[in-house]
């Protein structure tokens, strides 16, 4: 596997690999790899001949108060998990290389970033999108993959690359999950022991909305009451939001009539996390 630091040699790297004919898939992380980004980087295989991960934790999409510091960070760790998964390419760009003193441009998807996420966190997803677009130019990908627990930055990558015509294939992989369903995530290691066993209730909370709506339960307002008390119901549980909408646009709906997004935000003591499921109706009953 090539560890590759400089923007420069990123590019060289990709040239090569095109120019006798073979294809690149792109998967970015911010490192401190798990099960997750081991299925991202597995499923690449299956799209190009070629394997890139970058590794960079993109200050751009962190607020004054979040966990940039503190956000985990084992670099030997994830170059023996990146070459053991048979990637050809980690890319480890630094931060004055992707952010040189005089950088002034963002790119803003607007109205995708407005709700959810994007409400508490102002200005995060045109860090995503920012270090994104910058990643892309870069690398030069056919393919890039990114895990569909993080929705919405999925869906504001997707408007992005159609917006700003980059030639790159964007694919969703399902979330991967722990044996009791919680989403894998790197800011899961904030959990102490207690907290680890609360923080199951974001996939319990999407399984009951899910058995609402195969039993014929139709209501967002309803299946989002049903969500809101049950999560409430464990102990050290905050809840930043309950979504259910339309899962290309983002916008809320007042009934699962088709495929709905049930998008969660929740507080585990002092640690944020995020799930999400599609819904599909079932028969009318109610």
């Amino acid at each position: 596997m090539d560890i590759v630091r400089a923007i420069p040699e990123m590019r060289a790297w990709s040239r090569r690999r095109k120019a006798v004919g073979e294809t690149v898939a792109l998967v970015p992380t911010m490192g401190y790899f798990h099960q997750g980004h081991l299925a991202l980087m597995q499923a690449a295989r299956r799209h190009a001949r070629r394997v890139v991960v970058s590794l960079f934790v993109n200050p751009a999409q962190f607020g004054p108060a979040e966990d940039l510091e503190r956000y985990p960070s084992d670099h030997d760790r994830d170059r023996r998990m990146a070459a053991a998964a048979g990637v050809d390419c980690l890319f480890v760009p630094a931060v004055d290389a992707m952010y040189p003193e005089g950088h002034q441009t963002r790119i803003d998807v607007r109205e995708l970033s407005l709700g959810l996420c994007g409400a508490a966190r102002p200005g995060h997803f045109q860090g995503v999108a920012t270090v994104v677009a910058k990643l892309f130019n870069i690398v030069q990908p056919d393919t890039a993959l990114f895990g569909q627990k993080d929705f919405q930055q999925l869906q504001v990558i997707r408007r992005m690359a159609v917006d700003l015509d980059f030639p790159v294939e964007i694919v969703g992989h399902p979330t991967v999950r722990e044996p009791d369903g919680l989403a894998m995530s790197s800011r899961n290691t904030y959990l102490d022991a207690r907290e680890r066993g609360t923080a199951q209730c974001l996939f319990e909370a999407l399984e009951l909305a899910r058995r609402l709506c195969a039993s014929g339960e139709r209501s967002c307002g309803r299946i989002a009451l049903a969500v809101e008390r049950f999560l409430l119901s464990r102990p050290g549980v905050r809840i930043g939001y309950i979504f259910l909408g339309d899962p290309g646009r983002l916008i809320p709906v007042r009934e699962v009539t088709g495929p709905t997004l049930l998008a969660l935000a929740v507080w585990i003591g002092g640690t944020r996390l995020i799930d999400n499921v599609l819904l599909e109706p079932g028969p009318a009953g109610h």
